[in-house]
């Protein structure tokens, strides 16, 4: 089944690219449902020096059961809009993740 315009994630060959909303210094790490065309994803780490991204690409390698290295912010480093590429991930193990 092709992916639908509006959702925030395409799959590819290689794994799935996401379009993610972060909210960073939420009580605890997880998805929250969509918030516009992102995925909005809460994050306990505060976002300075890196550590909202560290945790971020954690959360998201435990989520899909890849490597850390697997999981590469391709743009908005210093943004709360990013778009997230995992590799190995698949568009079935996000939909079961978002309960779908």
């Amino acid at each position: 089944m092709p992916d639908s315009p509006e959702r925030p994630w395409q799959e590819q060959a290689d794994g799935l690219v996401l379009r993610v909303l972060v909210q960073p210094r939420a009580s605890r790490s997880q998805f929250c449902g969509l918030q516009g065309d992102e995925l909005k994803l809460r994050l306990t780490a505060p976002p300075v020096d890196g550590a909202a991204n560290a945790c971020c690409q954690e959360f998201l390698a435990k989520l899909f059961r890849v490597p850390k290295s697997a999981v590469r912010i391709e743009s908005g480093e210093s943004s709360r809009h990013k778009r997230i590429r995992v590799l190995g991930a698949t568009a079935a193990q996000l939909e079961q993740a978002l309960g779908n």
